[in-house]
């Protein structure tokens, strides 16, 4: 076994602990983590049941966990758990990235990283785990990497993302909408980076965030800019009549 071959496996056992899932026949993790780019063998198929059973599996969560929430609220609480974004940083955090395989042309543009593609293998990998178990310990697996996602949730946000709850707040004081804007793109094409601003016009207030991704350096830095806001012009606090 050469050098990449055993950082791979490596990578695959890692990946396994972090699932808290064994798998019993390798080719159905293989295919769940083969990007299309690698071999006609890939897992674009697998992300239609995956993305099935995440949906089913978070919505029981919520629906459990929020008894008096309406069927709007709970429908914004889950979108926001199983949207790309989500389900990237959860690919992040078990190292997914370090288990794909790419074609070459994706390896030399960064695509171990892309939150399209790590989205698409976490999907995958659900219904790996329901090919190679059954639906009810790919539901475990799910709950396993979002109970304490869950458990976080502040009800009162009714699941609506930091561009929303930003814009709702300047609304309710009678304010313009903010305006975001990218101010430039940091480190090289396989690690890049998007740095956006988003300014709050005249309350004279601009903040910045980076992120992988237009949408989540967007988010970052509306969730700072949304803190400073409620800090400094309390809910209920009109600002201009």
């Amino acid at each position: 076994m050469n050098k990449t071959d055993a950082r791979h496996q490596n990578a695959l056992r890692h990946l396994q602990k972090m699932l808290g899932y064994t798998f019993k026949q390798a080719q159905f993790l293989r295919q769940a983590l083969t990007h299309r780019s690698y071999s006609a063998q890939h897992n674009e198929r697998f992300e239609f049941v995956g993305d099935s059973i995440l949906n089913y599996t978070v919505a029981k969560m919520l629906f459990t966990a929020f008894p008096k929430l309406s069927e709007g609220e709970l429908s914004r609480m889950r979108a926001n758990l199983v949207n790309q974004e989500t389900l990237a940083k959860i690919a992040t955090e078990l190292n997914v990235g370090d288990a794909l395989l790419l074609g070459a042309g994706e390896l030399k543009s960064g695509g171990f990283r892309r939150p399209s593609i790590l989205a698409d293998a976490m999907e995958a990998l659900f219904a790996a785990v329901s090919f190679d178990a059954d639906f009810n310990t790919a539901e475990l697996v799910v709950r396993h990497l979002y109970t304490e996602r869950v458990k976080q949730i502040n009800p009162n946000d009714s699941g609506k993302d930091a561009k929303t709850r930003l814009q709702e707040g300047l609304q309710a004081r009678r304010l313009g909408l903010p305006k975001y804007r990218i101010i430039g793109q940091i480190g090289d094409i396989s690690e890049q980076q998007f740095v956006v601003q988003c300014d709050l016009g005249e309350l004279g207030f601009q903040t910045q965030a980076s992120g992988h991704s237009r949408r989540e350096a967007e988010q970052q830095t509306a969730e700072t800019a949304l803190k400073w806001l409620e800090q400094n012009y309390p809910s209920g606090k009109l600002i201009k009549k």
